[in-house]
């Protein structure tokens, strides 16, 4: 039996874990197995590039738990995106990428394939699983899905997602001082979510609860409600521009600042159709997706508040390298565990799929067939939690 693994995407606070703990299942459970590691993601799948984990890392599991990022590496590649990755020179001219991976596994004699990433990795992960499957290949392909958009059909929970709202209300809760430099303070708190809203959200009611902890003194004007969190933007929910700004205008007179948690992800037809209408261009990755660090939603938010405010000062702040470069939580490493465990028993019993809480079977720990794997799942704006920390924000 020989195991590779490979993390590709965004990075998360998961991978490293999640490699410790595969790595550490088979070197336990399966001591002769022989395991390698793809460098970053599927262009070392591609360029034939690896590294092996030895036996003595069976003592060091403990360690990979101690760390964000991931020790393989990273990157962005669409196997089905021939161009893609003939213009980056991962293949050949007439090279079909599927085949370039596929027949590289077979050389280097692996029979499971461990994927960990978001749901561009097990896309690609599903691409390759069902071209061997075609092939007659021999080989099983178990992915863990690892995002902090929380975006994946059908799976209730992926790895990392809370850690990374955590840090992002760490993260906050030093950045909203800044509301004292300044009268008339706007802070844009721009959290990652192409789609989905939910981490923006969870970030959100994180903060909020760590607000609890303060001992506000409200004859200073140190009071919770200049700490709070003024609106929550996110893709799923329509922003009435006119009715917000009527509401956020009562919270500036009155508090002197305005705090805006942002989804990148919200209002982005509106600033891609201002775009169009300007004859810009609009950047693409090899998913196709929107580069949403060019169409800088942040900045475009932030013009059209601060206008209407009037606000004398404008602070956007990003959180998302900083959440999503953290070590896990003692919450999301239960979760890894759980994940990385089922992953094995089911690449040893030769189940192909992705491991995760499956949504449609009561939350269920199982390998989800990648046929129902999906991007883009929105956030459910109406569960009790958020609709009770909304009607809060209003309250202020």
């Amino acid at each position: 039996m020989k195991i590779a693994l490979l993390t590709s995407g965004g990075i998360a606070p998961c991978l490293s874990a999640s490699i410790g703990r595969l790595v550490g299942n088979y070197l336990i459970q399966y001591p002769e197995a022989k395991i390698i590691g793809y460098l970053n993601g599927y262009k070392g799948l591609l360029l034939g590039k690896s590294i092996i984990f030895s036996k003595e890392l069976k003592n060091k599991i403990l360690d990979f738990y101690q760390f964000g990022g991931s020790p393989l590496g990273n990157s962005r590649v669409k196997l089905t995106n021939v161009r893609d990755c003939f213009e980056k020179k991962y293949i050949k001219k007439g090279q079909n990428p599927l085949q370039v991976a596929a027949d590289q596994l077979v050389k280097d004699g692996i029979t499971i394939l461990h994927t960990i990433g978001g749901d561009d990795t097990n896309t690609t992960a599903a691409d390759l699983s069902f071209f061997l499957k075609k092939n007659n290949y021999n080989l099983t392909v178990v992915g863990l899905p690892k995002t902090i958009d929380n975006d994946v059909y059908p799976i209730a929970q992926t790895l990392g997602a809370w850690t990374a709202a955590e840090q992002g209300a760490k993260f906050f809760e030093n950045i909203v001082n800044e509301n004292t430099t300044s009268d008339r303070q706007l802070i844009i708190h721009e959290v990652m979510g192409r789609h989905c809203g939910w981490l923006t959200a969870a970030t959100a009611f994180e903060y909020r609860k760590r607000l609890q902890r303060l001992p506000f003194i409200d004859e200073i004007n140190m009071c919770r409600e200049k700490w709070d969190v003024h609106a929550v933007l996110l893709p799923e929910d329509e922003i009435n521009f006119d009715k917000e700004c009527e509401r956020l205008n009562k919270i500036m007179n009155k508090y002197d600042c305005v705090n805006i948690f942002l989804s990148e992800g919200a209002g982005q037809q509106l600033i891609i159709d201002e775009k169009i209408k300007k004859d810009e261009y609009i950047a693409k990755d090899a998913f196709g997706h929107i580069r949403l660090d060019e169409l800088d939603p942040g900045k475009w938010f932030a013009n059209e508040f601060s206008k209407r405010l009037n606000a004398n000062k404008i602070l956007i702040q990003k959180s998302g390298y900083f959440s999503r470069s953290s070590k896990p939580n003692k919450k999301d490493l239960d979760l890894i565990i759980k994940c990385s465990d089922k992953a094995v028993e089911s690449a040893v019993n030769g189940i192909s799929g992705v491991i995760g809480l499956d949504e449609d079977d009561n939350n269920k720990l199982a390998s989800i067939d990648f046929s129902r794997i999906k991007g883009g799942k929105p956030f459910d704006i109406n569960q009790i939690w958020f609709t009770k920390m909304m009607e809060e924000i209003k309250k202020i």
